[in-house]
């Protein structure tokens, strides 16, 4: 992925991807794989070897290196009721490991993941969390129509809030207010420092970002969290965190 390049994708093109998502959420398997096809998707279901349970992969075939649409896991274990996005991995690196780490610390799950690195594309359109025409987004867009709530997982550098691990936001969006109080005490419990946005001034609060705001326009619950480098590098401290996360999101 780090060299992957990035095409965008057609309206079509972005529309059949969420469409297929949400038929195979709605446990229309083969009428999923069918529209995958046009756009040279597959699903491929596989047991994860660090919880026992099975997953699905929705993902590009063979031009994930070239056109950079990402990728799609859905927990088969339990009814999907949340999501946890991935926009930037590579570039926050790290970030997707938090993102897997959410997807097998809690059942029911829909993990969403960017499939190139946000500067891939020298016009600014691989930045999944600003752009409303990605795969990335019209999946997401299709996860908030269904009313679940969104997690959304980044990184920075330690300089930028030097006295914190988490910073902690709503984005643009009010309603997840509960759940990101539970994440802040989760994370605080398990060592963790939170600049809380909602109660002090932090950097990076996410208030541009897309996805937020079309969970805000939804009325659902989402969640900007930002983790420092220095978490991100540690493998113990980001299954902590995961788990933290995790533990917080709505039944």
């Amino acid at each position: 992925m780090s060299h992957s390049d990035y095409l965008p994708p057609l309206r079509a093109q972005r529309r059949t991807a969420a469409e297929a998502v949400g038929l195979f959420l709605d446990g229309r398997r083969a009428e999923a794989g069918r529209r995958l096809d046009d756009i040279d998707f597959g699903i491929r279901t596989y047991t994860d070897t660090a919880t026992g349970r099975r997953f699905a992969e929705i993902s590009d075939r063979a031009a994930e290196g070239r056109r950079g649409w990402g990728r799609v896991y859905i927990d088969l274990s339990a009814t999907s009721r949340w999501s946890v996005q991935v926009p930037h991995p590579v570039a926050d690196s790290g970030s997707e490991q938090l993102g897997i780490g959410v997807l097998r610390a809690r059942r029911g799950g829909v993990l969403v993941m960017a499939g190139a690195h946000r500067n891939a594309d020298k016009k600014g359109r691989a930045d999944v969390a600003h752009r409303r025409d990605t795969v990335f987004d019209a999946v997401c867009d299709e996860l908030a129509a269904r009313r679940f709530p969104g997690l959304q997982v980044h990184g920075f550098a330690d300089s930028t809030e030097p006295d914190y691990d988490v910073i902690a936001s709503l984005g643009s969006a009010d309603k997840g207010l509960p759940t990101a109080r539970r994440a802040a005490t989760a994370l605080r419990h398990e060592g963790f420092a939170v600049c809380r946005a909602w109660a002090r001034r932090c950097a990076l609060e996410g208030r541009g970002n897309v996805q937020g705001r079309e969970a805000e326009d939804q009325g659902v619950p989402f969640l900007h969290m930002e983790f420092s480098r220095t978490v991100r590098d540690d493998a113990a401290r980001v299954r902590r965190a995961s788990a933290a996360m995790a533990a917080a999101l709505p039944s």
